[in-house]
């Protein structure tokens, strides 16, 4: 598939299984950056656009809901799909993110299948 895909966990190990899934799914592997933090990974959108990102919230330096408010307040990157991965499971912090736009939300752990159902799901639509 040709989207390319941003990966952001502060887990090397996540990161590496989730690149992993996407590559099973047909993902083009060069075409999937990661970033350690929120930090990183606004950094990393600001000099390469990117279909989608997949996300944890809980992570040093700036977590998920931190990067997910800056992209909402971010006329280009708001447009990007999120779908956020995580053990969050506060019904409150969830229907956040959700009001801060994400597409799509799995619980750790998750499944290959349900990554590439959600990330097909969330990509419907886009101009890829």
């Amino acid at each position: 598939m040709n989207y390319s895909v941003l990966v952001v966990d502060d887990s090397p190990i996540v990161r590496k299984m989730v690149c992993r899934t996407l590559g099973m799914a047909g993902f083009d592997e060069s075409k999937i950056l990661e970033a350690g933090n929120g930090r990183e990974a606004l950094e990393l959108l600001n000099v390469s656009w990117v279909d989608i990102v997949l996300s944890d919230i809980h992570m040093p330096e700036m977590n998920g809901i931190e990067m997910l408010e800056v992209m909402a307040a971010s006329e280009a990157l708001r447009r990007v799909p999120v779908i956020v991965i995580s053990t969050e499971r506060s019904t409150k912090r969830i229907e956040h993110m959700k009001a801060l736009g994400i597409k799509g939300y799995l619980t750790k752990p998750f499944t290959p299948e349900g990554v590439r159902d959600a990330v097909m799901t969330a990509l419907k639509g886009t101009d890829a």
